[in-house]
């Protein structure tokens, strides 16, 4: 799977252009906006959009995806129902972040935990890794090594807590039962931030030591 990180929005979030070699086809992973941007990446790569993915329903990840759907047609994959009410207060998230007018929407289908998603030949494992959001969920491609995590897991550093439906505590487990069991050579793609590989968060990042001798 190839893969080309996009930073959207004020808050430089990571959407991310994924795509089949073999095949062409595509999809963009957190279009949190600047449609535009993502428009003109699609074109230079040349690949094929075929869907939209989505970790969890905060604004700088989703932003511009009911309006990328609705240009090319493609289906809005994801999250979690659980998110729901997020995607719900989407034109309240837009006031509240100083963010352009997003309408609310349903996507075409909610994902859940151990569901897969095709882009091609390619094949995306869902796990559903509530603690940032309750719905959030994150896509593994293992023939790539590569894992995109949304908000859950950072260089150094893990998702906040604090928004409604948060919680630290199913934030941390998420990460120890689903993201910390995959191989130390997994190349992370966070929501903000530099790429990581899950050995060395598992080695370094302070909020993960937490109980090690």
């Amino acid at each position: 799977m190839n893969y080309k990180v996009i930073p959207v929005t004020a808050y430089q979030q990571n959407c991310s252009l994924i795509w089949c070699e073999k095949t062409n086809a595509a999809a963009l992973v957190d279009p949190g906006g600047d449609v535009d941007l993502l428009q003109a990446q699609i074109e230079t790569v040349g690949c094929r959009l075929e869907k939209i993915l989505l970790t969890h329903g905060h604004i700088d990840h989703v932003g511009g995806a009911a309006q990328i759907a609705a240009l090319t047609g493609v289906p809005i994959i994801g999250p979690h129902q659980a998110d729901a009410f997020w995607l719900e207060q989407l034109p309240r998230q837009a006031e509240m972040f100083t963010f352009t007018h997003a309408d609310a929407f349903v996507p075409d289908q909610w994902l859940e935990h151990g569901a897969s998603v095709e882009v091609g030949d390619e094949r995306l494992n869902v796990l559903h890794c509530p603690g940032h959001t309750p719905g959030h969920v994150v896509f593994y491609n293992a023939s790539a090594g590569l894992v995109f995590v949304g908000d859950v897991l950072f260089q150094g550093s893990v998702g906040r807590t604090d928004f409604p439906g948060g919680d630290l505590d199913t934030l941390m487990k998420s990460i120890h039962e689903q993201l910390l069991v995959l191989d130390d050579d997994v190349v992370v793609v966070p929501g903000h931030g530099s790429l990581t590989t899950i050995g060395q968060e598992r080695a370094s990042n302070p909020f993960l030591q937490q109980g090690k001798s």
